[in-house]
């Protein structure tokens, strides 16, 4: 496979976030031809407001053009009162704007590979938000992978800071499901070229 790039995003602000360590982690375990980069702006997107739609801020522009210039995105996310991070699906719901054609500009996540997975200190932690942010991606209709499921429990046992992995088992989810987001963007690229 020649290069491609996913852009990795976070749902946590928190600087010692285990899904920070998670999208580490993918970063170390990438195949050959696939390069993640992580997006560290979470935090500049400001809260979704359609009156300023038609010209959005500078942070909303730069993270709606980063999700287009990417191959596929890696959205790793915390689960907070039994959903997905206020800060995750604000800028969610910027780049999905307008979710369907109804002008000449359609959301770069239409048609996006992306896939999920999701990392916890207990129990668990982010399954309930991997399954709001499915839903989502099915308004979108992004091109969402849908295993292996992701769930890191005890995070702190299996993840360090940095990415290492110290646990065999998400070790090998975490590359089947990488190997996965490189057959979705093959395949959903392909589809586009023969349409």
């Amino acid at each position: 496979m020649s290069d491609r790039t996913v852009l990795a995003i976070s749902g946590s602000l928190r600087e010692a976030s285990f899904n920070t360590a998670l999208i580490r982690a993918a970063q170390r375990l990438a195949p050959a031809g696939l390069t993640i980069e992580q997006y560290t702006d979470l935090g500049a997107i400001p809260p979704f407001n359609e009156d300023v739609e038609a010209q959005p801020p500078a942070a909303v522009v730069d993270l709606r053009e980063r999700i287009a210039a990417a191959d596929a995105l890696l959205v790793a996310t915390p689960e907070y009162n039994y959903g997905v991070p206020g800060v995750l699906k604000n800028a969610l719901d910027w780049a999905s704007r307008p979710s369907f054609p109804i002008t000449s500009w359609v959301s770069p996540l239409a048609h996006k590979p992306i896939a999920i997975v999701g990392a916890a200190p207990t129990g668990m932690g982010t399954v309930r938000a991997q399954l709001q942010l499915r839903q989502l991606f099915l308004w979108t209709d992004s091109a969402v992978v849908t295993k292996p499921e992701i769930i890191v429990t005890n995070a702190h046992e299996k993840l360090a800071a940095d990415g290492t992995v110290k646990d065999e088992t998400t070790e090998n989810l975490l590359r089947t499901l990488l190997d996965a987001l490189a057959t979705k963007i093959r395949v959903t690229q392909l589809a586009a070229a023969t349409a």
